[in-house]
């Protein structure tokens, strides 16, 4: 049996459907343990004079923040061998924090989603770490991709359900989510398990990923400061709108009039489904360099949709739904080039060996540092905002950020890649 998948996985196309859904469902199963507990509003309830619902969430973003700090050296260091053990290993202590959730005084609850939290930012490098540096990257990451966008709305729309079907209460609920999930989650890393390694002709298509020493983190940054910098500036504001987003859709909207379990899942197929044609095509663009510059393009178009459908909605263009459907569009856009394919273009333009993490972790370190900035400035700050008031401000202010960093950022690896020719083409005519 053993035998015959290998033969299968040879070929391009089994390999692609194979890796795909090992990827996409196994990402999938990890939101099962992360989001849940956000289907629940704990109205009336708060611990030491807090919000519990806002502690909850912080607590968790600390966690998760924390483990992508951790991750810049864990995931970049990472033997091929460690990785289907370790995604069991993590996942499975997550939801053993969600069991205890249940479990102890309210006091607690926070430090339990703060340990939820902490081990689960380092699955979407390991799961990555299979897919980076092959010819058909984008069309795998992509389908990691969208399942942030469907899995998250999912999840929640499972954990209501229980709640209100099954009833459930909402400290029960995340606990029972996960475990409907396990299964899944342990079929799928066995799928991962399963692919091979990128190919010869792989490797000379893009360049070859391997796990990198701390010289070699630092010599790389060093090298792109400007352009990585500039980048992860954009990420660090534009995560923490996607993450206000996700934390608090439900409370999104309510605050719109909308308060229909379902439309935390429909809502989000339309914009899962465009965000996948758009980057999965770029799979077609064969030239590493004219891959990276489409993706700032990209990028850049879903900066200029967050400004212009926010605007829309103000002025009475477009209803509620439409608009935050434009904005998800926007936002999403943006973060999947983040997290499946800008990094994995640059590092395949400029011929550089190491791997992705290491760029995707230092990037989603601050990222969600910006989370936890936002979520304290909104809840503890003396300016109060609606839901909906503070989501249109943020959405206005991610949208020029994008413009300003990634403009930045496209015409710096623009003067490199061209400096690099002209150096390659020197050092040519001197061997000559």
């Amino acid at each position: 049996m053993k035998s015959i998948l290998s033969r299968w996985l040879k070929n391009d196309i089994f390999l692609l459907l194979w890796a795909s859904v090992a990827a996409f469902s196994t990402y999938f199963c990890m939101y099962a343990f992360r989001k849940p507990f956000t289907a629940g509003t704990y109205d009336g309830m708060s611990v030491w004079g807090i919000d519990l619902k806002i502690m909850l969430i912080i607590a968790q973003v600390l966690g998760y923040m924390l483990s992508k700090f951790i991750g810049i050296k864990v995931i970049s260091e990472m033997s091929p061998r460690n990785r289907p053990l370790s995604i069991v290993v993590l996942i499975g202590f997550s939801w053993l924090a969600l069991l205890f959730f249940n479990a102890v005084p309210t006091e607690w609850q926070p430090f339990c989603l703060f340990l939820n939290g902490l081990p689960l930012g380092l699955i979407w490098g390991i799961v990555f770490s299979f897919l980076e540096g092959r010819r058909m990257t984008e069309a795998l990451g992509a389908c990691l991709a969208v399942s942030f966008i469907v899995s998250s709305g999912v999840v929640k729309t499972v954990g209501k359900t229980l709640m209100l079907r099954y009833g459930y209460s909402e400290f029960q609920m995340p606990f029972v989510t996960g475990s409907i999930f396990v299964i899944p989650m342990l079929l799928s890393v066995w799928m991962l398990s399963q692919i091979p390694p990128p190919s010869v002709l792989d490797i000379e298509n893009r360049s070859p990923r391997q796990p990198m020493t701390v010289a070699q983190r630092r010599a790389l940054f060093q090298k792109y400061s400007f352009g990585i910098v500039s980048l992860t500036a954009f990420y660090f504001v534009l995560t923490a709108f996607r993450d206000f987003r996700d934390n608090f859709i439900v409370e999104l909207w309510q605050s719109l009039g909308y308060d229909d379990a379902m439309i935390l899942t429909t809502a989000e197929l339309p914009i899962a489904i465009c965000v996948l044609i758009i980057v999965g095509a770029t799979v077609f663009i064969k030239n590493n360099a004219v891959a990276f510059w489409y993706n700032h393009l990209f990028i850049l178009l879903g900066g200029l949709t967050l400004i212009a459908s926010t605007y829309a909605y103000e002025m009475g263009f477009i209803s509620p739904i439409k608009w935050m459907i434009m904005v998800g569009f926007g936002l999403y856009l943006a973060y999947i080039l983040f997290q499946s394919l800008i990094f994995e273009r640059m590092m395949a333009t400029f011929k550089e060996v190491g791997n992705v993490g290491f760029l995707m972790y230092v990037a989603d370190a601050f990222g969600y540092l910006g989370s936890i900035i936002v979520m304290f400035y909104k809840h503890f700050s003396r300016a109060h905002f609606s839901w909906v008031a503070f989501f249109v401000k943020s959405g206005y202010i991610v949208g020029m950020s994008c413009l300003l960093l990634v403009t930045a950022s496209f015409f710096y690896f623009i003067q490199r890649y061209e400096s690099q020719r002209i150096n390659h083409h020197v050092e040519e005519i001197s061997l000559n």
